[in-house]
């Protein structure tokens, strides 16, 4: 077993022995070592964002204390969510590898299913002027960081 998956997997195990949320863990590794870790609190935080991928993406920033996690590869137990996969895409890390597949997750109650098929909630456009007002300002900011 990869070494750094099998530490996915016991990041996961805490989180479900803890009553934390399901069965997802993860971990972030650059040049061989682990700079961040993290596994389902959904439950435990009674928020919807605190997926294993996410709560290693925020270890690993914080422990670089940067937004920037280019060269580093993340371990995690199932296929990224589509927000996971999002993060995990402005985060600039390089490689996923995954235990789990979506059918999988799917299989245990979890709707990945709908999420990857394009089942989405309404969006609608709502007062584009004064949005757009807010990117002229914040675009002439001079020293402003991009990300």
């Amino acid at each position: 077993m990869n070494k750094y998956m099998k530490l996915a997997l016991e990041e996961a195990q805490k989180g479900i022995r803890s009553g934390h949320g399901g069965p997802f863990g993860c971990v972030i590794v650059k040049d061989d070592t682990v700079i961040g870790k993290g596994h389902n609190e959904v439950i435990r935080r009674n928020d919807p964002t605190c997926h294993g991928e996410m709560m290693a993406i925020r270890d690993a920033c914080a422990g670089l204390m940067t937004f920037d996690l280019s060269g580093c590869d993340l371990y995690t137990t199932a296929q990224p969510c589509p927000m996971c996969d999002a993060a995990i895409h402005w985060a600039n890390i390089r490689n996923v590898y995954y235990g789990c597949t979506v059918s999988d997750s799917d299989s245990i109650g979890f709707r990945d299913t709908d999420l990857f098929s394009g089942t989405k909630v309404g969006a609608f456009e709502l007062n584009r002027t004064e949005c757009l007002e807010l990117f002229r300002e914040y675009v002439k900011i001079k020293d402003r960081k991009h990300y």
